[in-house]
């Protein structure tokens, strides 16, 4: 709190971070695995020990206070951020845990393959020629892969061969439902193709990097069928594999974010955390349903590309969300304290944390707040729709954070006023005051 409110260290450290995004001129199709990463060392002072352990709070912290890390360490960043790599693990632990990954991913991938022959090559039309041109990319990539793996030494295939039994056997029960996850490769094949096809990494050779996150997707609807495949997973997944650039990592990456955001794809999921339970004090719940896409796909496409990566990367990093655990546990001993008397007197029992609460709400209501005319003059769901739309591109990133972060702090002497007081200010007029409206975004369930 005494950085939000006194310092403000990460503001003026975003303000001077790089936005150039991290692209190279002549894209290749991304490598299947990238073990030399695995002893890959940041220059960032204090985050790394001698022998490759991470000090979590201070990448965190890092991430959120200079808004990001430069793109050149991105891709390593992200690998201990989404838990690929654990934090505690040191180099050598890494690099045998990466061989580890990439059997289980192959033997997983094969699993499908050999389910459902007919689906491992996309089938097309003949009518794209950059998603023609995309296939042979990717098949002399896949040629590639197989010479390197014939010119193993033989103890390195042996150590392979072993590891590919013990994926067998922990993967050898799973079983399909092939209709569910013939839906789900068919929903995928209409999407992949429209994927960032404007960005440099899915042009020339880079095409072919549509197929590796066709292979990525398939494998994750085919092995987590709680989740399957829902529209807006390939913006996601293209996110990671853009900045990863490999093939297995992303597939992992991206299985880690999913565990915690995937009930965010389902039917009921962001429902929470824009509000639509507080039907009592919201004339027309469905009037913020447009914030849905905002806060499933982490603003992709509201900011210029290598903002909204930056931005992901500081929403992800869970730094404030973490402060607030902590603020919490100490609330609840509060509360734990205060059973005997609120049992005499129901009504002046403290409000419930609510468990959805993130920084990504206070990045929606800096952007409503700073679109608030144009909002209130929208007559309907359509042109509320409409008008967001017609932000794509068009924010500023160093500002929005700086607005959300105020908005944080000020929620935060919000929830102090409250406990003190035990109950909450009255709004005098719904219509006229459009904070009301946004109360629902913050309000402790």
């Amino acid at each position: 709190m005494d950085n939000l409110k006194e310092g403000r260290p990460y503001r003026a450290a975003a303000e001077e971070s790089s936005s150039q995004p991290d692209v190279c001129s002549e894209r290749t199709v991304a490598a299947v695995s990238c073990p030399a990463l695995s002893s890959a060392r940041f220059t960032l002072p204090g985050i790394m020990d001698t022998e490759g352990r991470i000090d979590e709070s201070r990448l965190r912290m890092h991430i959120f206070k200079n808004g990001g890390v430069s793109p050149s360490e991105r891709g390593l960043a992200w690998r201990f951020l989404f838990g690929m790599y654990p934090c505690s693990s040191t180099a050598l632990e890494r690099s045998l845990l990466q061989e580890q990954l990439v059997i289980r991913y192959q033997v997983m991938k094969r699993r499908w393959q050999k389910f459902l022959p007919s689906t491992v090559r996309m089938h097309l039309n003949g009518t794209d020629a950059e998603l023609v041109a995309a296939v042979r990319y990717f098949d002399q990539r896949q040629a590639q892969e197989q010479q390197q793996t014939q010119d193993l030494s033989e103890e390195a295939r042996e150590r392979l061969a072993f590891l590919n039994l013990q994926a067998q056997i922990l993967f050898e029960r799973v079983t399909f439902d092939g209709e569910e996850l013939r839906e789900a490769i068919r929903i995928i094949d209409k999407d992949v193709p429209r994927t960032n096809r404007d960005l440099t990494y899915y042009q020339g050779q880079g095409s072919g990097n549509l197929l590796v996150l066709r292979d990525i997707l398939i494998t994750y609807a085919a092995f987590h069928p709680e989740v399957s495949y829902a529209q807006g997973m390939n913006d996601l997944c293209s996110r990671f594999l853009e900045v990863l650039d490999c093939e297995v990592d992303t597939f992992w990456s991206f299985s880690c974010y999913m565990e915690k955001f995937s009930k965010d794809f389902r039917a009921d999921g962001l429902h929470r955390k824009i509000g639509k339970t507080s039907k009592k004090e919201i004339t027309n719940p469905l009037s913020f349903t447009f914030c849905h896409r905002w806060l499933l796909l982490g603003f992709q496409r509201e900011f210029e590309h290598s903002d909204a990566l930056r931005l992901f990367e500081i929403l992800s990093c869970d730094h404030l969300e973490l402060i607030t655990q902590q603020v919490e546990r100490a609330r609840y001993q509060e509360r734990l304290a205060q059973e005997i008397s609120t049992e005499d007197d129901p009504e002046s029992d403290l409000q419930a944390i609510n468990t959805d609460f993130t920084f990504e709400l206070f990045i929606c209501a800096a952007i409503l707040l700073e679109n608030r005319e144009s909002l209130l003059q929208c007559q309907d769901d359509v042109q509320l729709i409409q008008f967001t739309s017609s932000l794509h591109g068009t924010l500023d990133l160093n500002s929005t954070l700086k607005k959300a972060e105020r908005h944080f702090y000020n929620y935060c002497k919000r929830c102090v006023w409250v406990i003190m007081n035990g109950q909450c200010r009255q709004h005098k007029s719904k219509e006229e005051d459009f904070l009301y409206q946004l109360r629902n975004l913050f309000v402790l369930k």
